[in-house]
């Protein structure tokens, strides 16, 4: 089945189908750090198909440049990625690069979700104007002009959960009237990316839409119940790292548990990349160690107003309390969100022997990234992408619930 993958990003949900037998057309992403990206990825795909991948392997080891890597990869195939914002005055030029990569052949399906930030409830709650006139409030209209144009059986878009409640629920039942109208019939679903088998609480809506008008019900997705601990089995086989410190090439201290095994985290390259994490001021470091001796102690967290007076520079005492917030080291995390690219204060580590926020490659697996997966543009863009991502474990139990129907 051949997929258009639009608001693309770095390439989770894309990804997903990928590894359940989905062949893609064309990714739209306006990103270019993003866009190159899903580039590399590629080279991936397409060198492991030729059994060439130490290529690739070459290029996460530092050994060739990225430019070496895509040299053996077809032109037309990188091309594929469309790096261009969807607007009124880009969109038929899209279209019309998107007929040229795909020859006219039939689309079967179409993925993605536009940004997610004007449906966010905790974006709304930070803008005075309730992102009432954000233009990411329309994206969807973008979408639906695809729908229009290629026709495909299905198509699957994803969002956070603030799209149910944003402007009094209009623009979701703008979504599926519109939907309605195109000739698609449609269903939707919260879904917890925990029951797919990713260590995250991460719960977004979903809507699948099949082309006529029969009625359609959304499809049962094989679940996994699994009692694995994210300290024990997500990150046990990497090295100890220090705030700052950057292990763009490093070998794993232990070797592969059932999990890591099982979701293809690790499949095979004997190295990890971009375990790296940001640096911290003292002032900073204390308030981390505070909280997680806190969590890891009494199982609570941090209040911001029970700092001591000394460690307070927010004056702000009423909302964002818990804005220094440590993995659950004996459950599922909390949210990965793109804020991590700004701050790692809602993303400490689980250790008092290493008091620091998460690394990039500690966030990619909490999300389900294999380890293979390189995120281009350096650390801000890296964590910015992740946390826009759909994580690709979920991605693929979508994909493989769609193929059977």
């Amino acid at each position: 089945m051949n997929f258009i993958d639009l608001f693309a990003g770095c390439g989770g949900l894309s990804e997903g189908f990928i590894k359940a037998g989905y062949e893609p057309v064309a990714h739209v992403e306006m990103s270019p750090d993003a866009s190159n990206t899903l580039k590399t990825r590629i080279a991936y795909h397409y060198l492991s198909q030729k059994q060439k991948v130490n290529h690739y392997f070459d290029y996460l080891k530092l050994e060739i440049s990225r430019e070496e890597l895509w040299k053996f990869i077809p032109q037309q195939l990188l091309s594929s990625v469309i790096n261009k914002e969807i607007t009124n005055k880009t969109i038929h030029d899209i279209f019309i690069e998107i007929d040229e990569l795909n020859n006219r052949k039939k689309i079967d399906l179409i993925i993605g979700g536009p940004p997610c930030q004007a449906y966010s409830i905790v974006g709304r709650s930070r803008d005075a104007k309730r992102m009432k006139w954000d233009k990411r409030n329309f994206l969807f209209r973008f979408y639906a002009e695809f729908i229009e144009k290629y026709k495909p059986t299905y198509f699957i878009f994803e969002n956070v959960l603030g799209l149910l409640t944003a402007g009094n629920r209009k623009y979701f039942d703008e979504m599926l009237n519109t939907f309605s109208e195109l000739g698609y019939s449609v269903d939707w679903k919260i879904l917890n990316a925990e029951d797919y088998g990713v260590l995250q609480k991460r719960r977004r809506v979903i809507i699948i839409g099949r082309k006529g008008k029969s009625k359609f019900t959304f499809p049962v997705i094989e679940e996994i119940n699994n009692d694995w601990q994210i300290k024990k089995d997500l990150f046990y086989d990497l090295p100890f790292l220090n705030p700052g410190q950057e292990l763009y090439v490093c070998k794993y201290t232990k070797s592969v548990n059932e999990y890591l095994k099982n979701t293809g985290i690790r499949n095979g390259f004997g190295y990890i990349t971009q375990h790296i994490t940001r640096n911290h001021n003292e002032r900073d470091l204390e308030i981390y160690a505070i909280a997680i001796n806190k969590w890891l102690k009494d199982k609570k967290r941090l209040n911001y107003s029970d700092l001591p007076k000394r460690l307070q520079t927010h004056s702000n005492k009423e909302s964002f309390l818990d804005r220094y917030k440590v993995i659950d080291a004996l459950g599922y995390s909390h949210t990965i969100v793109a804020h991590i690219a700004k701050d790692g204060h809602y993303y400490i580590f689980p250790d008092y022997e290493q008091v620091r926020s998460i690394s990039v490659r500690e966030a990619a697996r909490i999300q389900s990234f294999s380890d293979d997966y390189f995120f281009e543009g350096g650390r801000t863009a890296a964590f910015r992408q992740i946390g826009n991502a759909v994580p690709p474990l979920m991605a693929k139990h979508i994909a493989l619930a769609i193929k059977y129907l």
